[in-house]
């Protein structure tokens, strides 16, 4: 344990020690974190955190008077809240020595805050939380309660406490994230907060929401959340300015003035700081706007913290309803992380009051005033805390790192599931086809209608869902499905994340975007959901289903009706079907890959929707519906040949309304001297990635051009083109020899009612013509 000297009586120059912190890394021959702790003990010994430790110590060793006081805690809480208390501090302290010493990685810090450790015992374990990032304390108290069911044993919290330096250190044993990130987690009911302000808001609303909806329409399936489970979700002060939490007020007051039970509680502490951003005491203006019951108290006083928290979950729970929660008076002591140059917004003084700050002191004054801890015990207590962080550390810093890129690739998403090609139909015959061929978007409203009666954990959310839709995809669910055709108010950061909070509440959403468009408005919610499998290290998947539809060409709405960029960020699948029968048939394995956690984007090319013909009025775009639950793979590609298996010495390789301008352009060229015989035309429908099956195919050619439906420099055959020519080297076509093109669309925006900027025949065209000079 360190036990270093108190510092000399010199004043304590704040200025000096982030310099000394950030500058004066110990040599990087030392071998372990203990070796370079001993080697740095002076830049230690001038840490705020370090002067605050003796200070503490000094407290502890000579008490003041007590006042007696009543505990209003649940019976043999008080010392494992202290317990929790302590840890927390010494967390901390530990997380910005190993920082000094290079060993550490994350120096958010949670002290100032460490007596809301008391609102985690006014929660039910299965309950939900999802914890702000300062907000530790609360999460090792639950994360205790969880393990050790409520007994508090030294054993499990000593686990805790490993788990959290191995979060720290960034090692790969690290249960959370495996070492990608360090975040407080830890239940199955707590979810995985990153650093990203109120990004945890509103997914909260959305398992509120969800779980109500649950109880409501599951019949063969357990609901994953008590029916009268609150949903906590913690923020600081600055973070309500942020605009994902402005979307969570909204939704809980929507869904509150729908008389819609959404029993979310915000959990607000109160420092009147945004890491250099003075409050000025906004936040009490602003909650009056919000129209949601209010609870307030001293974020100091461990009994108050309790008796508040406890208030407001007993409101939500016998209500339904909404609250707020606003722990007040707190200090963000030693700054927002070690980087934080506090002393360019803050004066001395103010960086020494808010260091300063006694709530550890007034926790332990509460605590032993109500006479179930005792001075002596509480000297024992910090000191063995204390040697217990300082030993996890020393730990967690020797274990393995990430080192692999190809593991953090794997964890960006789940495994796909292997789904026969023929799925066992369940019975499911109203809407079966006679052969009949369709439009595709009649097809599409089919496959919804099949899976949502196959399986009852599917909902549909969206916006102008109910009534059908501006495409008419859902036309008519609504009657079918009444309670799982959703519409929500017209803000993608609310859908988003309510399609999130709906899926971790054991639902399988499928979430439509109204034009591709609109997805920007909801980008960082979008990023946030794709990432979520990476952030558990693999562990924790959410399967949901994204419609993007108002994608390219399309006079009506101009740019932002017929967007034609696309985004792919790790995590998720993009495909984009040409065509009725394999949008069936594709919906089916997408739905397949949802139920095992995985995430994926249907994409819609507005133009499709309604197409018949592909030649003059040949009703050539029509197809049948796929009875027997057949199923197209993601790595499958569809070739347009004089055979089946194609035999043209060029290929066309498109996706979407891509394929109908290939083989248009195919077949005007048949008119201008070249043959269509040796054209084909390569469907490929999986975009994020290069699909196996378009590898095989082509290496039957020397000639490919690429027709991209997306702008230039943000399409996705972009990314696929030099993969393709490293990977391709078998098949009797040599590398040198293989001639290839790419084009696009053009790189500008789209004007109403005009489709020159997208991709057409002649451009098509023109890439054949000059192939074959």
């Amino acid at each position: 344990m360190l036990r270093f000297l108190a510092p000399s009586k010199s004043p304590l120059r704040i200025p000096n020690l982030r310099k000394a912190l950030i500058l004066r890394p110990p040599s990087n021959s030392l071998a372990t974190l203990a070796d370079k702790r001993k080697a740095s003990r002076q830049d230690i010994e001038k840490l705020p955190e370090h002067i605050s430790l003796v200070e503490f110590r000094e407290f502890l060793s000579h008490p003041p008077p007590v006042s007696p006081t009543t505990s209003p805690l649940p019976p043999s809480t008080s010392l494992p809240l202290l317990k929790t208390i302590f840890s927390t501090f010494h967390l901390h302290y530990h997380s910005r020595i190993s920082s000094l010493c290079g060993e550490g990685f994350y120096t958010i810090g949670p002290c100032g805050e460490e007596n809301l450790a008391a609102s985690s015992l006014a929660i039910n374990t299965d309950d939900t939380v999802a914890l702000h990032y300062r907000h530790l304390s609360p999460s090792i108290l639950r994360n205790w309660t969880y393990r050790s069911d409520s007994t508090y044993d030294t054993t499990s919290l000593k686990s805790i406490l490993l788990d959290r330096a191995r979060g720290y250190t960034v090692s790969l044993s690290d249960p959370i994230t495996s070492g990608n990130h360090c975040a407080l987690g830890g239940t199955p009911n707590d979810f995985i907060v990153t650093s990203t302000l109120a990004s945890q808001t509103p997914p909260a609303v959305g398992r509120a929401l969800g779980n109500t909806l649950s109880h409501t329409i599951l019949k063969n399936t357990q609901p994953k959340f008590p029916k009268k489970a609150i949903h906590y979700v913690s923020l600081g002060d600055g973070s309500i300015n942020n605009a994902h939490f402005l979307a969570s007020i909204n939704l809980s007051r929507y869904a509150e003035y729908n008389k819609q039970k959404c029993p979310v509680i915000f959990g607000i502490s109160n420092n009147d700081l945004c890491i250099s951003l003075k409050g000025n005491n906004y936040l009490s203006k602003f909650l009056e706007s919000t129209g949601i019951k209010i609870f307030e108290c001293n974020g100091n006083k461990v009994f108050d913290v309790y008796t508040t928290t406890n208030s407001a979950v007993e409101y939500s729970r016998k209500k339904g309803k909404p609250s707020i929660i606003v722990y007040n008076d707190l200090k963000r002591r030693f700054g927002h992380a070690a980087t934080d140059r506090q002393t360019a917004y803050l004066t001395d003084l103010e960086i020494e009051g808010n260091r300063k700050c006694d709530n550890l002191e007034q926790a332990v004054l509460d605590i032993v005033g109500s006479g179930e801890v005792g001075w002596e015990e509480v000297r024992v207590c910090f000191e063995e805390i204390g040697e217990m962080v300082e030993e996890m550390f020393n730990v967690a810093s020797e274990e393995d790192k990430v080192t692999s890129r190809f593991q953090q690739i794997e964890q960006a998403s789940q495994p796909r599931v292997h789904v026969p090609r023929l799925l066992k139909n369940k019975g499911y015959n109203a809407l079966t086809a006679s052969g009949r061929k369709d439009i595709m978007r009649k097809n599409m409203n089919k496959a919804y209608a099949e899976i949502l009666e196959e399986n009852e954990r599917v909902v549909y959310l969206g916006e102008d869902v109910e009534h059908g839709g501006y495409y008419l995809v859902t036309d008519g669910l609504k009657d079918k499905f009444p309670r799982r055709i959703r519409d929500f108010p017209p803000d993608e950061t609310t859908l988003i994340a309510a399609g999130l909070g709906y899926a971790q509440s054991g639902l399988l959403p499928i979430v439509e975007i109204p034009y591709a468009k609109y997805l920007d408005c909801g980008f960082d919610m979008f990023n946030e959901v794709c990432c979520s499998n990476w952030l558990s290290g693999g562990k924790e998947g959410v399967g949901i289903i994204f419609r993007l539809q108002g994608f390219d060409r399309g006079t009506f709405g101009g740019n932002f009706h017929t967007h034609n960029t696309l985004y792919m960020p790790p995590g998720l699948d993009v495909v984009c079907y040409s065509n009725g029968e394999d949008y069936v048939r594709g919906l089916r394995n997408a739905v397949k890959q949802a139920e095992d956690g995985r995430i994926t984007m249907l994409v819609d090319c507005t133009d499709l929707l309604n197409k018949r013909h592909l030649i003059g009025k040949d009703k050539g775009w029509l197809r049948g519906y796929p009875e027997g639950g057949e199923v197209l793979g993601v790595h499958d590609v569809r070739v347009y040949g004089s055979s089946p298996e194609g035999r043209g010495t060029i290929a066309i390789v498109a996706y979407g309304n891509g394929v109908v301008t290939s083989l248009q352009a195919r077949e005007e060229l048949e008119n201008e001297g070249i043959s269509k015989d040796d054209i084909d035309v390569i469907d490929c429908m999986l975009l994020s990635e290069v699909p196996d099956g378009l590898t095989e195919e082509l290496q039957k050619y020397s000639k490919v051009i690429f027709a991209d439906i997306c702008k230039e420099g943000q399409n996705p055959f972009s990314t696929m083109l030099p993969i393709l020519n490293r990977s391709i080297d078998k098949g009797g076509v040599e590398l040198n020899k293989k001639q290839w093109n790419l084009i696009a669309a053009a790189k500008t925006y789209n004007p109403l009612g005009n489709l020159m900027t997208f991709l057409n025949v002649e451009d098509v065209k023109g890439a054949v013509k000059e192939m074959v000079k």
